[in-house]
């Protein structure tokens, strides 16, 4: 999966956004569960991804698993929540772990390295729809997005926050006696406001704390991922 070039946004003059708005990174969400049996081979491919710099992996821990012996510890009824939009958006039926949703369009089930792989290089084939530039500022960040398209259509601007490693001893359920490493922990995910894309968005919001940020637009209704920037 390494070698894959970084594609950076084009179509950005014109726009009331400064020349050098950052390359949008592929937001890829990773469902998984402490009480899954086949979700570590996935947790573990989502560590090595933290390694680049084209992608922000995200690890979501849902909690419908917790019934079959082990709590999960990292997981929210809003990630279950999250996953079954998504789900309902696809028109699938069920969910499942592990699964990988890729920049909130393409749906990966399982351990599929190659198949993620292919997806990503797909993803960073499309051409920008919108710009999208983040500063840090003290406690604070500046947001601000243009679309580099016309009828881009109703967007979510949403904010998360990760824990970048975590390590837990497994004692019952499916995983008993392991020791598992997780990385890019989501603790939090918040949707900031809607945006039409008819003017420019400037936004500042609070930002207190040392966990890491990414910022992400998307389409309304839980459709595709148009822009994302990632501050460790």
């Amino acid at each position: 999966m390494r070698g894959i070039l970084t594609a950076f946004w084009t179509g950005l003059a014109g726009l009331a956004l400064p020349a050098h708005a950052q390359t949008s990174p592929v937001v890829i969400e990773l469902y998984t569960s402490q009480g899954c049996s086949s979700c570590p081979p996935a947790d573990a491919l989502l560590h090595e991804l933290t390694e680049r710099d084209d992608v922000v992996p995200l690890a979501l821990h849902v909690d419908y698993w917790d019934y079959i012996g082990w709590k999960d510890s990292y997981a929210k009824a809003a990630h279950t929540a999250r996953q079954r939009s998504y789900a309902r958006a696809a028109g699938d039926r069920t969910i499942y772990t592990p699964q990988m949703i890729v920049d909130g369009e393409d749906h990966v089930i399982g351990y599929k390295p190659m198949r993620l792989a292919k997806v990503i290089e797909n993803r960073k084939r499309r051409a920008g729809q919108v710009a999208l530039k983040v500063t840090r500022i003290g406690d604070a960040l500046e947001i601000s997005a243009a679309p580099t398209r016309a009828r881009v259509g109703e967007m979510t601007v949403q904010l998360v926050r990760y824990m970048p490693k975590g390590t837990v001893e497994i004692k019952r359920g499916e995983n008993a006696g392991r020791t598992l490493d997780y990385a890019n922990i989501v603790t939090d995910w918040n949707v900031l406001g809607n945006w039409n894309g008819g003017v420019p968005l400037q936004m500042r919001v609070d930002a207190r704390g040392d966990e890491p940020i990414v910022v992400i637009i998307q389409k309304s209704g839980h459709r595709g991922i148009l822009a994302a920037a990632h501050l460790r």
